[in-house]
């Protein structure tokens, strides 16, 4: 085997670029001088449009390169990491949303167990020197001690997209232990902000508002989320891509860490509700419903670790991020 150059080993891997939250991951590593290597399956589970439109804009940049795999596909994956020997990967590509893997579980084995495995398999094989991967808020599911720690047992989950992503964990941790691979799980706290999923409560209240349909709020409105602004993340995504958690010198425990990422101040839902009327001009038509399958009536995040190892926290106000927000929403739409 021959040994790969500098340059090609400076490629970063992030997974799922043309999502929400990897797009913005990958413009802000180009943004640190990075050379990136995109990877998305461009899926119909929302309006393929947006993610091309994402794209665009990061193939304006010359140091990003882009490649349409879907990670269910071993023989591909596996490609991939033989062709390009990442240095690092941030692996954000999954199939989300609680309420659809209700319905399709299938497709959440396919993208978050069969994609994970692969990925971690191309990182043992190809030498990645550390792997960042999402997890999601939702592990903690039936826990109720507030804040969330990254102390609390997660062992009942209540939606099958939870279950999906706490296997990440253990996954993770179980290749870190055996193949000494260097791994970061991020727990993400519902995160929003421009160029947003069309699936999650603030494009989907934006767009209801805007349209003069009634919005849905669920547990008759009374949620509480602990929303985190999407420039926020990716702060912590370049803070934490070169600090490796470090290998035990007695190889006792694995060189593995998890963090909640979260603004750690909880908003009830109608406070947003008013503020996206405010920034829109108009009032909501609300429909309250019960609580539905899956769902928990509040988020929280404890991210004193976070603090500590990476001297930064999430701190956008709502007001700010909702702004910019409904800024992004009505360029983009021509509203």
């Amino acid at each position: 085997m021959s040994l790969r150059t500098k340059s090609v080993a400076d490629d970063v891997l992030v997974t799922g670029a043309a999502g929400f939250i990897g797009f913005h991951v990958a413009r802000r590593l180009l943004d640190d001088g990075r050379r990136v290597v995109g990877l998305d399956n461009i899926n119909s589970y929302y309006d393929p449009a947006l993610k091309r439109a994402r794209l665009g804009i990061l193939r304006g940049d010359p140091r990003f390169y882009f490649e349409q795999i879907d990670l269910a596909d071993r023989s591909a994956t596996a490609d991939l990491f033989a062709k390009h020997r990442f240095s690092r990967v941030i692996h954000l590509a999954a199939q989300a949303g609680v309420r659809h893997s209700i319905d399709q579980p299938q497709a959440y084995v396919d993208a978050n167990l069969q994609g994970f495995l692969n990925v971690l398999d191309g990182c043992r094989h190809y030498g990645c020197g550390h792997l960042v991967y999402a997890s999601s808020s939702s592990v903690y599911g039936a826990n109720t001690e507030l804040p969330f720690s990254t102390r609390h047992i997660t062992d009942h989950p209540i939606s099958f997209y939870a279950a999906t992503k706490k296997a990440n964990e253990l996954m993770a941790h179980s290749y870190s232990h055996l193949y000494r691979v260097p791994v970061t799980g991020l727990r993400f706290f519902t995160i929003y902000g421009p160029w947003g999923r069309p699936d999650m409560a603030m494009f989907l209240f934006t767009d209801a508002i805007v349209t003069g349909k009634p919005i849905k709020l669920f547990n008759h409105g009374r949620m509480r989320r602990d929303f985190t602004y999407i420039d926020d993340v990716t702060r912590i995504v370049s803070r934490l891509i070169d600090r490796a958690p470090e290998e035990r010198a007695d190889a006792t425990d694995a060189p593995a860490k998890i963090y909640n990422v979260g603004n750690s101040c909880p908003e009830a839902l109608m406070h947003v509700v008013d503020l996206l009327e405010k920034e829109l001009g108009r009032t909501a038509a609300k429909t309250m419903l019960p609580m539905q399958p899956g769902d928990v009536p509040e988020t929280f995040a404890d991210v004193d670790d976070l603090m500590r190892d990476t001297g930064f926290l999430p701190c956008t106000p709502i007001e700010t991020g909702v702004r910019n927000f409904v800024r992004w929403y009505r360029d983009y739409y021509g509203i």
